[in-house]
């Protein structure tokens, strides 16, 4: 069976899942929360979710980031917060 991750995906295709390690259930979770998952593949990844408190915690954290991010604006950092970063993403970057 032919696996997908959320960067491969190919547009408007479902993921089928046959199994989920944790490994995958984090590769696909961008993939779930935009609805890109087939109903299948949502079941699969859901009761991986209620069986692992790792990849709950997970998928909770993201969540939480999104919500949060959402609420930052370009005038909430400070000057040395907006340097910070863009030093950190122009390492990472390189990295």
């Amino acid at each position: 069976m032919e696996r997908f991750t959320e960067s491969s995906k190919p547009d408007g295709v479902h993921v089928e899942l046959d199994g989920l390690t944790c490994e995958e259930l984090v590769e696909l979770v961008t993939v779930y929360l935009e609805g890109g998952l087939s109903d299948a593949g949502r079941a699969r990844f859901e009761e991986h979710i209620r069986g692992c408190g790792g990849c709950s915690a997970y998928l909770d954290q993201i969540q939480h980031t999104i919500t949060l991010t959402g609420r930052l604006a370009v005038d909430d950092l400070t000057d040395e917060s907006a340097s910070e970063l863009l030093a950190a993403f122009r390492t990472w970057s390189q990295a």
